[in-house]
């Protein structure tokens, strides 16, 4: 298995973009120091046909793009006041979810354009179930779900209490809703039962972890979750674990890098998952864990999404403020059975995606 993974990240060990979406700004925070700038977009995510992007930064803006002519959708941009801290679509295209620092929990309506506030305050992760009728956020007085049909709060809130710093960094509902993954500031790993707002089971870190968060994920038949964790006392997150959702024990071979962990995300079907770390993004084959290729990437990738069919990869970087789009190589398409689409079928520029 470990020659064929080197034939596989030999034989292309770059990420060429085929899409570079650029358009926000540069922003900055203020420390004891003084200022300081950053450039790097934060959150990222497909809309369910591929054709469309939407991006959330500290900038405090949220832009829309269209991937079939590679530029922002400037009519659909929204400006907020403070920073934003997550934006994602429901899997049925209807419903776009954003946070922000005062912004709270808003939900849009993407055919009327209705919006309308769920939460007031400071929500630090949320997710959308996977049958886009809920939706779940987290902040530091709890973690609630709400119907996105009719903005009613529906469960919670859930109240977690583990010394330290117990707000959710990270939450995912599995996909029939009834359980809940979450990441804790604390350190810990915790799995609910939505209706019952009960502790399952929970695995603690025994270090203070520094780095940026990486997402939670739930696995076919919600039979385990694969999360970024460390064991050890390290203050960087080096691994990917699968975890079995009722006891939290490792299932597997984990996915291991040698810094670092930034990005994560695990495609709908868990046929590939992909991760980034400094210079590097690594695509995994998850059932086998088979190593398929580690990308070199010029200046450190942040966040990491994968098209809804797969057949493309998309990262920000911490060194600038673009987006970029990048085809998965036919070699390694092939070897997990997925076909590369024919360039032919649409213009020069346009998203492979899309069918124009």
């Amino acid at each position: 298995m470990a020659s064929s993974s080197a034939q596989l990240g030999a034989a292309e060990n770059k990420l060429t973009p085929v899409i570079t979406l650029e358009g926000h700004e540069s922003w900055k925070i203020r420390y004891p120091g003084g200022e300081h700038h950053h450039k790097y977009i934060s959150y990222i995510y497909y809309f369910p046909d591929g054709k469309q992007m939407i991006s959330g930064s500290d900038d405090k803006t949220i832009r829309r793009w269209d991937l079939r002519e590679g530029k922002e959708i400037e009519e659909a941009r929204e400006v907020y006041k403070n920073r934003i801290y997550g934006v994602r679509v429901s899997k049925d295209g209807r419903w776009i979810v954003t946070a922000g620092y005062s912004l709270g929990l808003k939900v849009s309506e993407v055919e009327t354009g209705i919006v309308r506030t769920f939460h007031i305050g400071w929500i630090t992760c949320f997710d959308i179930s996977t049958d886009s009728t809920l939706v779940a956020g987290g902040s530091y007085d709890g973690t609630r779900i709400w119907s996105l049909d009719t903005g009613e709060l529906v469960v919670g809130p859930f109240q977690f209490t583990n010394k330290g710093d117990p707000s959710p960094i990270a939450l995912r509902l599995s996909q029939d809703s009834r359980k809940l993954a979450v990441s804790l500031n604390s350190g810990h790993l915790q799995v609910w039962d939505v209706e019952a707002q009960k502790l399952l089971v929970q695995k603690s870190s025994p270090g203070t972890h520094s780095g940026f968060v990486s997402p939670v994920f739930w696995t076919t038949k919600d039979k385990s979750i694969v999360a970024a964790f460390s064991f050890t006392d390290d203050a960087l997150i080096r691994t990917i674990y699968e975890l079995d959702a009722s006891t939290l024990k490792t299932v597997g071979v984990p996915f291991k890098h040698t810094d670092g962990i930034y990005g994560l995300v695990l495609s709908s079907d868990c046929i590939l998952l992909a991760s980034s770390s400094y210079r590097s993004i690594k695509l995994w084959a998850f059932e086998s864990r088979q190593l398929l290729a580690s990308f070199d990437v010029s200046g450190s990738p942040m966040t990491v999404v994968l098209s809804p069919d797969s057949r493309q990869l998309a990262h920000t970087t911490f060194d600038d403020s673009k987006i970029y789009v990048c085809n998965i190589p036919a070699n390694i398409l092939a070897s997990i059975g997925l076909q590369e689409l024919q360039s032919s079928v649409c213009t020069p520029g346009i998203h492979p995606s899309c069918i124009c």
